[in-house]
């Protein structure tokens, strides 16, 4: 899928391996990864910080093949998953920035239209996670109370 607000293809991306199966040369414990998953996330990391953790500091390539589980999964298990998927709350704090901006620099015209790209983003994704029944159907952006949800 091209992207949304530029016209580029945006095809280049990264590939994982073809065989699902742990490298030989990895040999982490597979519930040791999981009890890393939930400290980390007691730290109050995010699901993709606690893989680049898990990649660079205990180098584990691939979480999903060492435990059957991605990292999400596992986490919503031990009850410990994000209200919102990360991509919208990442989406939702890049908003609350600009607006924020915008308050000090009312004539700034580029930010105000960057602004209704990136909600017009957040309303196609939050209407993507209501039909996947990953937001609750009563869920609803709003600018006001924005700020709110990502603290």
């Amino acid at each position: 899928m091209g992207r949304m607000h530029t016209p580029g293809k945006g095809i280049s991306r990264s590939a994982l391996p073809y065989r699902r199966t742990a490298p030989k040369w990895c040999n982490a414990d597979a519930n040791k990864v999981k009890e890393d998953i939930v400290t980390y996330a007691k730290k109050g990391m995010t699901p993709s910080q606690i893989g680049v953790m898990l990649r660079d500091s205990h180098g584990i390539p691939c979480v999903r093949a060492i435990t059957n589980q991605k990292i999400l999964r596992i986490l919503k298990v031990a009850g410990l998953g994000p209200k919102i998927p990360e991509d919208l709350h990442h989406l939702i704090k890049k908003a609350v920035n600009v607006r924020k901006h915008l308050e000090k620099n009312r004539k700034d015209t580029d930010s105000k239209f960057r602004l209704i790209l990136i909600e017009s983003r957040i309303h196609r994704l939050s209407r993507y996670y209501k039909r996947k029944k990953m937001l609750p159907p009563s869920w609803k952006y709003d600018s006001a109370t924005a700020s709110a949800l990502i603290a």
